[in-house]
């Protein structure tokens, strides 16, 4: 049986993930509060910002600029800035 959690991202009840993905308090927070579909949609986020911004995960600002996006983008409701790319209205 899979375990459920309510989505702060989708803002209701889905499947949650099977395991912490990401470390320390913001793994934690992420695995207690959002989605498996909401985590998909945020790596689909994260590799066209890699991507389009050159980032290099070896770089701690890189890396520290791709877990703010995160937040923002799971628990805030901010959108990051991709280069030519136009979300879907919701």
């Amino acid at each position: 049986m899979s375990r459920t959690v309510f989505c702060q991202f989708l803002d209701k009840e889905a499947d949650g993930l099977d395991f912490q993905l990401y470390p320390g308090e913001i793994g934690k927070r992420i695995f207690d509060n959002i989605s498996k579909e909401a985590w998909a949609e945020w790596q689909k986020k994260q590799t066209m910002l890699i991507n389009e911004k050159k980032m290099n995960m070896m770089n701690p600002d890189d890396r520290a600029f791709l877990e703010n996006a995160m937040v923002g983008f799971l628990f805030e409701g901010k959108e990051p800035e991709i280069e030519g790319y136009v979300p879907v209205n919701k």
